[in-house]
């Protein structure tokens, strides 16, 4: 099935565990013999020693790295850049200061019968498993109450042990765990304390011992579980009765998960297990069940990240098992937050876009002061790498001297404008954010020779040869902050033509953006990572950054910048030549570049690459770094359903171009509905033999659209909310 994870063997780790979650709490649900393990997650659960992080004013000093960049001292500037604005972390030996998301606690539960199967079903929202004498338990993170719910029924009685733990971690100072009934209560050393707790209702007969309750003769358990954090003590579970909560949460989830709907005529169904489906197709078989079964799973992902949340979804979206897990699972603003959010707003999901663009703006007093401190200019500066907090300090040296986390946040705002219309939204919020990252370009742009040049800067996360020892190398102009800077001056300027105010401004920002240096091409044919033409340390990086103007950023089109587009594709095929795309998420940023190019060999050939060399038996996707090591990475799977996105339905010079770079394989037939498009429009439509039968086009607040099909361009106009239908 394409709406279902099913397995005939039991989890062998938490990287195979079905993952539930609501945006407020998460669950990995291991199922085996030995019962089953929830481990425990709640989004606001950062460890809490750094909600303040005092920064040194170090302003005064940005001319020393600028003319050591003008007189092409590499070395030396990077060095510099980084012992200045390079913050603690990275390489530098001094331990960062951002805190690590936490697992919150493992709850136990074992039925006394032998595993026989398990599953999850990601359109309600709801794992599953299958036990001797028909034992069935249902786990689901309630999209209502909140709260994680499982049950254990069967028609004849059984024996089951529950308890809660928490692996040892030595920056706690105070643990608790209760006697009576199962609960703990844990605090952090100079950080925040939570709270687990887990009710049990049984029809059987209940006995506390050593903090573990043992239920016998049931024929039904069902446990209530909640996590709370002094961070945000109003924050609550509330809990119904089993059988109006689970109905009402697979409702809600449901609706949510079929706001969007792609199916494919090839997309058959298989009796096979998911990870005998993944393994058959490594041995060289077609499943483009499991290519729309991937593409389901990362939506079932995001929503479960962000539904009810009040966080964006972080590194590894609100899933953790660890005190110390992979980057903190914290928040990288160089690709991995942004590309987190590329599929929501045309997959139906923009409600989750909210947390993030409120996460962004609580950064705006720290990011002021960032912006003062380190480099003495006005408006915003976001750190590479960040918290739940909003202090915006760098924190990875060696990585962190980089101005363009802003701008390329900017760009979510934007489109969260342009797919919704709401002007009040532009207003209140988006335009705050833009005039900011504006001002900053104000101050920080440098007029050499009447061109505003952006230095120090960086191409993340690439070096060339003739850089230093730093990892990451400091120039003038690298591409992509030109690109971003490209962007962000047309948000602002844009947003306040529309709302009719800074009329002045606005001609400034237009002016600064028109003395941005050109977007460059090499000698041969490759558009340029940095303003100069030097040698690449690592041909085939994993990072794609200069290649932002193709995707996510629509600055080179067939027609627009039609050399730099040539160029970039150009670039993006030596990138792959040399080796690159070789973790998750790159991959998935591949795949997305692939379908904005309409390559759709290429496409098939990287997408389907995600589920099959680029994740765990679970589907979750994974960043390798050799000998057969891994850690877990959402942004893959997201950047996965984004780029399938793209594929379907890709803008280009102000038409919507269906049926972009569908593989020959999913041609054959389909039907989708529900994708939203910049303007507020809402299409749906249906294919047969690689050509659109019928569909229909709902406008939006622009009153008219373009769309590409069947070889021409047709235009539709009226009143928003009128539905054009159409047909091939």
């Amino acid at each position: 099935m394409n709406d279902m994870l099913k397995y005939d063997t039991p989890a062998k780790n938490w990287f195979c565990g079905l993952p539930i979650g609501n945006g407020r709490l998460a669950a990995m649900v291991q199922s085996g013999d030995e019962g089953d393990l929830l481990t425990l997650n709640n989004e606001w659960l950062w460890r809490g020693r750094y909600r303040e992080k005092p920064l040194e004013d170090v302003s005064d000093r940005l001319d020393e790295v600028r003319s050591l960049l003008l007189n092409k001292h590499y070395p030396e500037a990077s060095k510099l850049a980084n012992d200045l604005f390079g913050g603690n972390g990275g390489i530098s030996g001094i331990p960062q200061r951002v805190d690590a998301y936490q697992v919150a606690a493992d709850l136990r539960l074992t039925p006394h019968r032998s595993f026989c199967t398990r599953s999850l079903d990601i359109t309600r929202g709801v794992a599953s498993v299958c036990r001797e004498g028909g034992l069935k338990g249902e786990f689901f993170a309630s999209c209502i109450g909140s709260g994680i719910y499982a049950r254990y029924s069967s028609d004849e009685v059984f024996d089951l042990d529950a308890e809660l733990t928490r692996v040892d971690d030595p920056n706690v100072d105070r643990f608790i765990i209760a006697q009576n009934r199962l609960s703990l209560f844990c605090g952090f050393k100079d950080g925040i304390s939570f709270e687990v707790s887990a009710e049990l209702i049984t029809d059987g007969k209940k006995e506390y011992s050593n903090g573990v309750c043992r239920i016998r003769s049931a024929t039904y358990v069902e446990c209530r579980c909640d996590v709370t954090t002094d961070v945000r003590p109003q924050a609550k579970a509330e809990f119904l009765p089993w059988c109006e909560e689970f109905a009402s949460h697979c409702d809600r989830f449901s609706s949510a998960m079929n706001a969007f709907r792609l199916e494919l005529d090839t997309a058959e169904d298989s009796p096979l297990s998911t990870d005998e489906r993944v393994r058959a197709v490594k041995a060289g078989n077609t499943d483009v069940g499991l290519n729309l079964l991937y593409f389901n799973f990362g939506r079932y992902l995001f929503l479960s990240s962000t539904i009810i949340g009040e966080l964006p979804a972080n590194l590894q979206g609100k899933w953790n098992d660890m005190i110390s897990p992979p980057w903190e699972s914290d928040y990288h603003f160089d690709i991995n937050l942004e590309m987190n959010y590329w599929g929501a707003e045309t997959l139906g999901m923009p409600r989750s876009v909210e947390p993030l663009v409120d996460y962004l703006l609580s950064f705006i007093p720290s990011a002021r002061i960032a912006a003062k401190k380190l480099y003495g200019c006005r408006g915003i500066c976001l750190p590479l790498q960040t918290d739940a907090w909003g202090i915006s300090t760098p924190e990875a040296y060696g990585w962190a001297v980089w101005i363009g986390a802003a701008p390329w946040m900017a760009q979510h705002l934007w489109r969260h404008y342009t797919y919704s219309g709401d002007v009040g939204f532009l207003r209140d919020k988006a335009y705050l954010f833009f005039k900011e990252v504006a001002e900053f370009y104000e101050d920080y742009l440098v007029d050499i020779d009447g061109r505003l040049e952006i230095l120090p800067s960086q191409s993340p996360e690439n070096r060339f040869i003739g850089c230093g020892n730093m990892p990451v190398a400091i120039c003038i102009s690298a591409a992509m902050d030109v690109q971003l800077a490209y962007d962000a001056l047309t948000y602002a300027a844009d947003a306040a033509n529309i709302l009719g105010i800074d009329r002045e401004r606005a001609e400034k920002w237009l002016e600064m953006r028109s003395k941005l240096p050109p977007f460059g091409i090499g000698s041969d044919g490759r558009l340029l990572e940095w303003r100069e033409e030097f040698d690449e340390d690592e041909p085939g990086h994993r990072h794609l950054s200069h290649l932002y103007g193709l995707y996510p950023g629509e600055l080179f089109t067939p027609e627009k910048n039609s050399a730099q587009y040539h160029a970039a594709i150009r670039s993006l095929r030596y990138r792959l030549a040399q080796g690159g795309g070789h973790t998750g998420w790159s991959r998935a940023w591949v795949a997305a570049l692939m379908a904005r190019i309409g390559d759709a060999e290429g496409f098939e050939e990287h997408y389907t690459a995600l589920a099959v060399d680029f994740a765990t038996d679970s589907l979750l996707d994974i960043h390798p770094y050799g000998d057969g090591n891994f850690v877990f990475q959402i942004d893959g799977n997201f950047g996965g359903m984004a780029a399938v996105s793209e594929a379907l339905v890709s803008k280009a010079d102000g038409v919507f171009r269906l049926l972009h770079t569908l593989p020959k394989s999913w041609l054959k037939g389909g039907r989708m509905s529900g994708m939203r498009l910049e303007g507020g429009h809402t299409l749906a439509f249906e294919w047969k033999d690689g050509r659109v039968c019928r569909g229909e086009l709902r406008l939006g607040y622009s009153g008219a659209a373009g769309l590409s099909f069947n070889g021409k361009v047709h235009l539709f106009e009226g009143k928003e909310g009128e539905v054009l239908p159409f047909e091939g």
